[in-house]
């Protein structure tokens, strides 16, 4: 195998669409990225079934038994410490323990996920609480990643602080951006906004060389294209995704249902329908992949548990770039830094 190749592994149960779609997204992968090869977790027999199906360069894949399964219904911490055998666990312990393996993805449990992260790979020295960052698409063809989304409830200044500078070495890394520009959320725009925790953070994330902060965002502002990350406690965070994701939803339904209301409007839609489908695209999570585990030692990727196969393929490329353009060294590099002032 060649030195630079890039091992990934995939948990290959778990999502609404196991492992169907973690096989077919997993083949898009290893076809298009000529030094990636992939680890995959689950029943192996079910798995090489699937796998036989698709012509792919079977030696950069190893498929690992492990015939168990994590569910949304079982209690995250529970089934991390007693599912020894279920993909998702099988997966962390061969992350944890085995070098060459740089970075993990799930579509599995969120909570069982974000558990593992921390009980089976633990934080970069000096960070001190991972944090879970999302991405969603912009009104102007960018993205804007959210950190903390969910993670940490409760957060004191410092915890957003470090959320703004692993935040930004993410988009940096992952996605090319230069120089990100950083919001914190807040309940308007002026400094002198918000709670005694806003208020802190605003002046730890001023003062912080290595993020280009450019102040309060309002939750409102969340996809102009103004901003590629915006900083806020987990609680906050989940509420601004969970309210944006199904606002956008909901929309869709509406013009839909103003499309078909009529013959009038059928025509039209059959016009437009090109138009239509663009933005049915631009907001479909299965282009941009998944949310991200930052501050744990190696990179972690959760798809949504309804992934189709695009968005696997999309989840295992955010982990090989992640781990291609060394985020996590960057990031233990940046922190270290902090710890030493």
């Amino acid at each position: 195998m060649s030195e630079n190749m890039i091992k990934i592994i995939v948990d290959g149960f778990g999502g609404d669409h196991s492992p169907y779609v973690n096989v077919e997204g997993t083949v898009m992968a290893l076809n298009e990225i000529p030094n990636l090869s992939i680890v995959m977790t689950g029943d192996e027999e079910i798995l090489k079934q699937e796998f036989a199906k698709y012509t792919f360069d079977q030696t950069r894949l190893q498929i690992v038994h492990a015939p168990e399964v994590i569910s949304c219904e079982d209690t995250p911490t529970v089934a991390i410490k007693q599912k020894k055998e279920s993909s998702l666990v099988k997966a962390y312990d061969l992350l944890r323990h085995e070098d060459d393996i740089k970075g993990m993805v799930s579509i599995g449990s969120t909570g069982a996920v974000l558990v593992g992260s921390v009980l089976k790979l633990g934080r970069i020295k000096g960070v001190k609480r991972p944090a879970f960052c999302p991405i969603l698409p912009t009104m102007n063809g960018k993205i804007v990643g959210i950190c903390d989304s969910g993670a940490n409830v409760d957060c004191d200044p410092i915890n957003l602080e470090q959320f703004a500078v692993m935040g930004s070495l993410y988009i940096k890394k992952a996605y090319g951006v230069e120089n990100p520009k950083v919001a914190l959320l807040n309940i308007g725009v002026e400094e002198t906004k918000g709670d005694a925790l806003r208020k802190e953070t605003y002046e730890l994330i001023r003062n912080n060389e290595s993020v280009n902060f450019v102040g309060n965002m309002e939750s409102r502002d969340l996809l102009t294209g103004e901003y590629d990350l915006i900083v806020c406690d987990g609680f906050s965070g989940n509420v601004l995704l969970k309210s944006t994701e199904g606002t956008a939803m909901e929309l869709m339904k509406l013009i839909k249902k103003i499309m078909t209301a009529n013959l009038k409007n059928k025509v039209g839609a059959a016009i437009l329908k090109k138009d239509i489908m663009g933005i049915k695209d631009l907001m479909d999570y299965n282009n941009y992949g998944g949310g991200v585990m930052l501050g744990v030692t190696k990179a972690v990727v959760k798809g949504h548990g309804g992934s189709k196969s695009k968005a696997i393929y999309n989840c295992i490329k955010q982990a090989y770039t992640m781990e291609k353009n060394k985020l996590c060294e960057a990031i233990a590099e940046e922190i270290g830094k902090s710890m030493e002032k």
